[in-house]
Protein backbone atom coordinates (compact mmCIF):
# COMPACT_ATOMS: atom_id res chain seq x y z
CA UNK A 1 0.00 0.00 0.00
CA UNK A 2 1.07 3.36 -1.29
CA UNK A 3 2.15 5.91 1.97
CA UNK A 4 0.56 9.14 0.33
CA UNK A 5 1.12 13.08 2.07
CA UNK A 6 -1.40 15.58 1.27
CA UNK A 7 0.38 19.15 1.59
CA UNK A 8 -2.45 22.34 2.50
CA UNK A 9 -2.99 25.63 3.72
CA UNK A 10 -6.09 24.98 6.15
CA UNK A 11 -8.05 21.31 6.91
CA UNK A 12 -11.21 21.29 8.83
CA UNK A 13 -11.54 21.09 12.42
CA UNK A 14 -12.99 17.83 14.06
CA UNK A 15 -16.47 19.33 13.91
CA UNK A 16 -15.62 20.11 10.51
CA UNK A 17 -15.22 24.04 10.83
CA UNK A 18 -12.88 25.87 8.23
CA UNK A 19 -12.26 28.79 8.08
CA UNK A 20 -11.07 28.37 4.92
CA UNK A 21 -14.09 27.43 2.55
CA UNK A 22 -12.29 26.29 -0.64
CA UNK A 23 -10.16 23.75 1.32
CA UNK A 24 -13.03 22.30 3.21
CA UNK A 25 -13.14 19.54 0.70
CA UNK A 26 -9.67 18.39 1.82
CA UNK A 27 -10.96 16.29 5.06
CA UNK A 28 -13.53 14.16 2.88
CA UNK A 29 -10.84 13.79 0.06
CA UNK A 30 -8.07 12.44 2.45
CA UNK A 31 -10.84 9.89 4.47
CA UNK A 32 -11.65 8.50 1.04
CA UNK A 33 -7.84 8.28 -0.10
CA UNK A 34 -7.30 6.49 3.22
CA UNK A 35 -9.18 3.33 1.24
CA UNK A 36 -6.51 2.85 -1.18
CA UNK A 37 -3.13 4.25 0.56
CA UNK A 38 -1.69 5.33 3.81
CA UNK A 39 -2.60 8.74 4.52
CA UNK A 40 -0.36 11.65 5.73
CA UNK A 41 -2.12 15.30 6.18
CA UNK A 42 0.13 18.40 6.69
CA UNK A 43 -1.52 21.20 7.09
CA UNK A 44 -1.18 24.67 8.07
CA UNK A 45 -2.77 25.92 11.51
CA UNK A 46 -2.91 27.80 14.72
CA UNK A 47 -0.79 25.56 16.66
CA UNK A 48 1.75 22.56 16.45
CA UNK A 49 -0.13 19.11 16.52
CA UNK A 50 -0.42 15.67 15.72
CA UNK A 51 -3.75 13.97 15.84
CA UNK A 52 -5.32 11.11 13.99
CA UNK A 53 -8.71 11.06 12.44
CA UNK A 54 -11.10 9.27 9.74
CA UNK A 55 -7.96 6.68 8.96
CA UNK A 56 -5.71 9.71 8.52
CA UNK A 57 -2.73 11.01 10.36
CA UNK A 58 -2.38 14.57 11.02
CA UNK A 59 0.40 16.63 11.36
CA UNK A 60 -0.18 20.28 12.15
CA UNK A 61 2.13 23.43 12.02
CA UNK A 62 1.45 26.52 13.44
CA UNK A 63 1.39 29.47 11.12
CA UNK A 64 1.43 33.01 12.81
CA UNK A 65 -1.68 35.35 11.39
CA UNK A 66 -3.58 31.79 10.33
CA UNK A 67 -5.67 31.23 8.38
CA UNK A 68 -3.42 31.50 5.29
CA UNK A 69 -5.92 32.67 2.76
CA UNK A 70 -5.93 36.17 4.42
CA UNK A 71 -2.63 37.03 2.95
CA UNK A 72 -1.79 38.68 0.00
CA UNK A 73 1.81 38.65 -1.67
CA UNK A 74 1.09 41.68 -3.28
CA UNK A 75 1.14 43.35 0.64
CA UNK A 76 4.82 43.81 1.88
CA UNK A 77 3.70 43.68 5.51
CA UNK A 78 2.48 40.04 4.74
CA UNK A 79 5.77 38.28 3.12
CA UNK A 80 7.22 37.80 7.57
CA UNK A 81 4.38 35.70 7.69
CA UNK A 82 4.18 34.37 4.62
CA UNK A 83 8.37 33.57 4.74
CA UNK A 84 7.52 31.83 7.99
CA UNK A 85 4.52 30.07 7.14
CA UNK A 86 6.96 28.24 4.16
CA UNK A 87 9.50 27.27 6.80
CA UNK A 88 7.50 25.94 9.36
CA UNK A 89 5.52 23.94 6.38
CA UNK A 90 8.85 22.89 4.76
CA UNK A 91 10.09 21.69 8.67
CA UNK A 92 6.94 19.42 8.76
CA UNK A 93 6.76 17.86 5.69
CA UNK A 94 10.62 17.22 6.50
CA UNK A 95 9.70 15.37 9.76
CA UNK A 96 6.69 13.24 8.35
CA UNK A 97 9.21 12.10 5.18
CA UNK A 98 11.70 11.25 7.66
CA UNK A 99 9.59 9.61 9.76
CA UNK A 100 7.56 7.76 7.10
CA UNK A 101 8.26 6.09 3.75
CA UNK A 102 6.39 8.71 1.63
CA UNK A 103 5.79 7.64 -2.03
CA UNK A 104 4.11 10.54 -3.06
CA UNK A 105 2.86 13.61 -1.94
CA UNK A 106 -0.35 15.85 -3.61
CA UNK A 107 0.03 19.37 -2.95
CA UNK A 108 -3.71 20.84 -2.35
CA UNK A 109 -2.89 24.90 -4.48
CA UNK A 110 0.33 25.29 -6.56
CA UNK A 111 1.61 27.99 -4.26
CA UNK A 112 2.68 27.71 -1.51
CA UNK A 113 2.07 24.19 -0.99
CA UNK A 114 3.36 23.06 -4.27
CA UNK A 115 6.53 24.94 -3.45
CA UNK A 116 7.17 22.65 -0.43
CA UNK A 117 6.69 19.10 -2.40
CA UNK A 118 9.05 20.57 -5.19
CA UNK A 119 12.06 21.41 -2.41
CA UNK A 120 11.17 17.76 -0.95
CA UNK A 121 11.47 16.44 -4.40
CA UNK A 122 14.88 17.65 -4.93
CA UNK A 123 16.14 16.76 -1.11
CA UNK A 124 14.63 13.30 -1.27
CA UNK A 125 13.26 12.14 -4.35
CA UNK A 126 10.10 12.15 -3.83
CA UNK A 127 7.60 12.13 -6.46
CA UNK A 128 4.38 15.05 -6.35
CA UNK A 129 1.42 16.43 -7.99
CA UNK A 130 -0.82 19.41 -7.17
CA UNK A 131 -4.12 20.37 -7.54
CA UNK A 132 -4.73 23.63 -8.23
CA UNK A 133 -8.20 25.30 -7.34
CA UNK A 134 -8.11 28.73 -9.29
CA UNK A 135 -7.88 30.77 -6.12
CA UNK A 136 -5.60 33.94 -6.02
CA UNK A 137 -4.51 33.76 -2.64
CA UNK A 138 -0.76 34.66 -3.42
CA UNK A 139 -1.29 36.52 -6.55
CA UNK A 140 1.11 34.66 -9.04
CA UNK A 141 -0.63 36.05 -12.43
CA UNK A 142 0.25 39.37 -10.90
CA UNK A 143 3.97 39.20 -9.91
CA UNK A 144 6.34 37.99 -13.02
CA UNK A 145 8.75 36.66 -10.68
CA UNK A 146 6.09 34.62 -8.42
CA UNK A 147 4.14 33.53 -11.99
CA UNK A 148 7.79 31.98 -13.33
CA UNK A 149 7.78 30.13 -9.86
CA UNK A 150 4.29 28.93 -10.47
CA UNK A 151 5.35 27.32 -13.91
CA UNK A 152 8.59 25.83 -12.62
CA UNK A 153 6.00 24.14 -9.45
CA UNK A 154 3.84 22.80 -11.68
CA UNK A 155 5.93 21.71 -14.90
CA UNK A 156 7.95 19.49 -12.41
CA UNK A 157 4.98 17.95 -10.65
CA UNK A 158 4.57 14.16 -11.84
CA UNK A 159 1.04 14.61 -12.16
CA UNK A 160 -1.47 18.02 -12.48
CA UNK A 161 -5.23 18.07 -11.42
CA UNK A 162 -7.11 21.35 -11.28
CA UNK A 163 -10.71 21.94 -9.91
CA UNK A 164 -12.00 23.31 -13.21
CA UNK A 165 -12.09 21.90 -16.88
CA UNK A 166 -11.38 25.76 -18.24
CA UNK A 167 -8.39 26.10 -15.16
CA UNK A 168 -7.07 23.00 -16.45
CA UNK A 169 -6.72 24.07 -19.83
CA UNK A 170 -5.12 27.45 -18.36
CA UNK A 171 -2.83 25.20 -16.29
CA UNK A 172 -1.65 23.55 -19.55
CA UNK A 173 -1.62 26.89 -21.22
CA UNK A 174 0.93 28.09 -18.74
CA UNK A 175 3.40 25.34 -18.57
CA UNK A 176 3.06 23.32 -22.27
CA UNK A 177 2.13 20.56 -20.28
CA UNK A 178 -1.13 18.25 -19.68
CA UNK A 179 -3.31 18.73 -16.91
CA UNK A 180 -6.36 16.80 -15.66
CA UNK A 181 -9.41 18.18 -14.66
CA UNK A 182 -10.39 16.55 -10.86
CA UNK A 183 -13.33 17.13 -9.14
CA UNK A 184 -13.75 19.13 -6.20
CA UNK A 185 -16.47 18.11 -3.94
CA UNK A 186 -16.68 16.81 -0.19
CA UNK A 187 -19.47 14.84 1.29
CA UNK A 188 -22.58 16.83 2.74
CA UNK A 189 -25.78 14.42 3.65
CA UNK A 190 -28.76 16.94 3.43
CA UNK A 191 -30.78 16.92 6.62
CA UNK A 192 -34.88 17.04 6.23
CA UNK A 193 -37.68 16.18 4.19
CA UNK A 194 -38.10 19.80 3.28
CA UNK A 195 -38.67 20.59 -0.79
CA UNK A 196 -38.16 23.38 -2.45
CA UNK A 197 -40.69 26.21 -2.70
CA UNK A 198 -43.04 25.83 -5.85
CA UNK A 199 -43.64 29.40 -5.17
CA UNK A 200 -42.58 32.84 -3.75
CA UNK A 201 -41.18 33.76 -0.85
CA UNK A 202 -37.72 32.07 -1.52
CA UNK A 203 -35.12 31.23 0.95
CA UNK A 204 -31.94 32.50 -0.87
CA UNK A 205 -28.31 31.32 0.75
CA UNK A 206 -24.66 32.39 0.35
CA UNK A 207 -21.45 30.76 2.02
CA UNK A 208 -18.09 31.51 1.41
CA UNK A 209 -15.13 33.86 2.18
CA UNK A 210 -15.77 37.14 2.23
CA UNK A 211 -13.55 38.27 -0.55
CA UNK A 212 -13.31 40.65 -3.56
CA UNK A 213 -13.10 37.64 -6.00
CA UNK A 214 -16.05 35.87 -4.33
CA UNK A 215 -18.00 38.65 -5.10
CA UNK A 216 -19.25 39.01 -1.34
CA UNK A 217 -19.83 42.73 -1.88
CA UNK A 218 -21.12 41.92 -5.58
CA UNK A 219 -23.86 40.22 -3.71
CA UNK A 220 -24.34 42.98 -1.09
CA UNK A 221 -24.79 45.79 -3.49
CA UNK A 222 -27.20 43.42 -5.85
CA UNK A 223 -29.76 42.87 -2.26
CA UNK A 224 -29.40 46.76 -1.61
CA UNK A 225 -30.56 47.15 -4.99
CA UNK A 226 -33.37 44.94 -4.88
CA UNK A 227 -36.80 46.94 -5.06
CA UNK A 228 -40.25 46.39 -2.56
CA UNK A 229 -41.88 43.58 -4.82
CA UNK A 230 -38.38 42.15 -5.24
CA UNK A 231 -38.61 41.69 -1.89
CA UNK A 232 -41.99 40.32 -1.19
CA UNK A 233 -40.71 37.23 -3.02
CA UNK A 234 -38.01 36.48 -0.58
CA UNK A 235 -38.69 34.55 2.70
CA UNK A 236 -35.20 35.27 3.92
CA UNK A 237 -31.76 35.89 2.98
CA UNK A 238 -28.64 34.14 5.33
CA UNK A 239 -25.09 35.62 4.41
CA UNK A 240 -22.64 33.21 5.95
CA UNK A 241 -18.98 32.99 5.96
CA UNK A 242 -16.33 35.61 6.74
CA UNK A 243 -12.91 37.23 5.54
CA UNK A 244 -11.19 40.87 4.97
CA UNK A 245 -14.32 42.65 3.57
CA UNK A 246 -16.18 41.82 6.50
CA UNK A 247 -16.56 45.97 7.41
CA UNK A 248 -18.30 45.91 3.92
CA UNK A 249 -20.72 43.49 4.79
CA UNK A 250 -21.59 44.26 7.97
CA UNK A 251 -22.39 47.64 6.35
CA UNK A 252 -24.39 46.30 3.54
CA UNK A 253 -26.18 44.51 6.56
CA UNK A 254 -26.69 47.65 8.41
CA UNK A 255 -28.66 48.99 5.84
CA UNK A 256 -30.66 46.55 5.02
CA UNK A 257 -31.86 45.77 8.50
CA UNK A 258 -32.92 49.23 8.23
CA UNK A 259 -35.10 48.84 5.49
CA UNK A 260 -36.03 46.01 7.36
CA UNK A 261 -35.24 42.95 5.17
CA UNK A 262 -35.23 39.72 5.90
CA UNK A 263 -31.68 39.10 6.11
CA UNK A 264 -30.03 37.16 8.19
CA UNK A 265 -25.58 37.39 8.69
CA UNK A 266 -23.85 33.95 10.07
CA UNK A 267 -19.92 33.17 10.27
CA UNK A 268 -18.32 30.10 9.11
CA UNK A 269 -20.41 26.79 9.10
CA UNK A 270 -18.55 23.02 9.79
CA UNK A 271 -20.33 20.10 7.31
CA UNK A 272 -23.42 19.48 9.02
CA UNK A 273 -24.35 23.41 9.02
CA UNK A 274 -23.46 23.76 5.32
CA UNK A 275 -26.27 21.06 4.56
CA UNK A 276 -28.69 22.54 6.73
CA UNK A 277 -27.92 25.68 5.07
CA UNK A 278 -28.44 24.21 1.58
CA UNK A 279 -31.18 22.38 2.60
CA UNK A 280 -33.17 24.77 3.74
CA UNK A 281 -32.50 27.42 0.80
CA UNK A 282 -34.64 27.67 -2.25
CA UNK A 283 -31.18 29.17 -3.91
CA UNK A 284 -27.63 29.06 -3.23
CA UNK A 285 -26.26 32.55 -4.75
CA UNK A 286 -22.59 31.92 -6.46
CA UNK A 287 -21.52 35.54 -7.06
CA UNK A 288 -18.01 35.22 -7.96
CA UNK A 289 -15.60 37.39 -9.98
CA UNK A 290 -13.23 34.84 -10.44
CA UNK A 291 -13.90 31.35 -10.13
CA UNK A 292 -13.56 27.75 -11.77
CA UNK A 293 -15.81 25.30 -9.97
CA UNK A 294 -16.48 26.95 -6.71
CA UNK A 295 -16.97 23.88 -3.86
CA UNK A 296 -19.98 25.95 -3.28
CA UNK A 297 -21.64 24.35 -6.49
CA UNK A 298 -21.07 20.56 -5.83
CA UNK A 299 -22.44 21.40 -2.17
CA UNK A 300 -25.78 22.67 -3.25
CA UNK A 301 -26.17 20.25 -6.05
CA UNK A 302 -25.97 17.64 -3.34
CA UNK A 303 -28.17 19.07 -0.87
CA UNK A 304 -30.84 19.39 -4.15
CA UNK A 305 -30.20 23.50 -3.80
CA UNK A 306 -30.86 24.97 -7.60
CA UNK A 307 -27.94 28.14 -7.82
CA UNK A 308 -27.50 31.69 -9.63
CA UNK A 309 -24.37 32.44 -10.63
CA UNK A 310 -21.64 34.38 -12.08
CA UNK A 311 -21.24 33.28 -15.71
CA UNK A 312 -17.17 32.42 -14.75
CA UNK A 313 -15.10 29.67 -14.94
CA UNK A 314 -17.04 26.52 -15.66
CA UNK A 315 -20.07 27.51 -13.55
CA UNK A 316 -22.06 28.57 -17.01
CA UNK A 317 -21.03 25.45 -19.12
CA UNK A 318 -21.92 23.51 -15.60
CA UNK A 319 -25.60 25.60 -15.06
CA UNK A 320 -26.48 25.10 -18.46
CA UNK A 321 -25.50 21.55 -18.69
CA UNK A 322 -26.79 20.08 -15.83
CA UNK A 323 -29.87 22.94 -15.93
CA UNK A 324 -29.19 23.54 -12.16
CA UNK A 325 -30.04 27.10 -12.23
CA UNK A 326 -29.64 30.81 -13.43
CA UNK A 327 -26.68 32.94 -14.34
CA UNK A 328 -26.32 36.82 -14.67
CA UNK A 329 -25.55 37.61 -18.34
CA UNK A 330 -22.44 39.44 -16.84
CA UNK A 331 -19.92 40.21 -13.64
CA UNK A 332 -21.57 42.88 -12.11
CA UNK A 333 -24.09 43.70 -8.97
CA UNK A 334 -26.52 44.73 -11.65
CA UNK A 335 -26.10 41.77 -13.44
CA UNK A 336 -26.80 39.46 -10.60
CA UNK A 337 -30.03 41.39 -8.78
CA UNK A 338 -31.35 40.58 -12.29
CA UNK A 339 -30.20 37.13 -12.07
CA UNK A 340 -31.98 36.74 -8.66
CA UNK A 341 -35.12 39.10 -9.77
CA UNK A 342 -35.22 36.05 -12.71
CA UNK A 343 -35.01 33.67 -9.92
CA UNK A 344 -37.96 34.54 -7.62
CA UNK A 345 -40.29 35.54 -10.77
CA UNK A 346 -39.69 32.66 -13.11
CA UNK A 347 -42.33 28.91 -13.22
CA UNK A 348 -39.97 27.09 -11.02
CA UNK A 349 -38.37 24.62 -13.57
CA UNK A 350 -37.75 20.46 -12.52
CA UNK A 351 -34.16 20.43 -11.81
CA UNK A 352 -34.50 17.12 -10.16
CA UNK A 353 -32.73 14.95 -12.95
CA UNK A 354 -30.06 17.52 -13.27
CA UNK A 355 -29.44 17.67 -9.83
CA UNK A 356 -29.15 13.95 -9.68
CA UNK A 357 -26.64 13.94 -12.78
CA UNK A 358 -24.78 16.69 -11.20
CA UNK A 359 -24.33 14.50 -8.00
CA UNK A 360 -22.76 11.64 -9.80
CA UNK A 361 -20.17 14.19 -11.44
CA UNK A 362 -19.21 15.37 -8.31
CA UNK A 363 -18.49 12.60 -5.83
CA UNK A 364 -15.45 12.70 -3.87
CA UNK A 365 -15.01 9.26 -3.35
CA UNK A 366 -14.58 9.05 -7.86
CA UNK A 367 -11.92 11.60 -7.52
CA UNK A 368 -9.95 10.02 -5.06
CA UNK A 369 -9.91 6.54 -7.13
CA UNK A 370 -9.10 8.63 -10.23
CA UNK A 371 -6.43 10.65 -8.37
CA UNK A 372 -4.93 7.43 -6.11
CA UNK A 373 -5.22 5.48 -9.87
CA UNK A 374 -3.14 8.04 -11.79
CA UNK A 375 -0.35 7.95 -9.08
CA UNK A 376 -0.19 4.25 -8.87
Amino acid sequence: MKEVALVTTSYPEAHGRCEDVDTAFVADFAAELARHARVHVVAAAAANGIEYRDGVRLHYFAVPGFPLSTLRVLDPTDWPVILAALRAGQRALDRVAAEHRLDHVLAICALPTGLLARQLERRRGISYSTWVLGRDVWNPGRLPIVRSLLRRVLRDAAHRFACGVVLAEDVAALTGVQCAFLPRCRRLTSRGSRRRAKSPPYRLAFLSRWLPEKGADLLIDALLALDESDWRAIEEVRYCGGGPLEGRVRDGFRQLSAACRPVTLGGYLDGEQAAELYTWADFVVLPSRRESIPLTFSDAVQCGAPVIAMPVGDLPRLVESYGVGYLAREVSDTALRDAIRSALRDEPADIDDGLARARADFDVAASARKFYEAIA
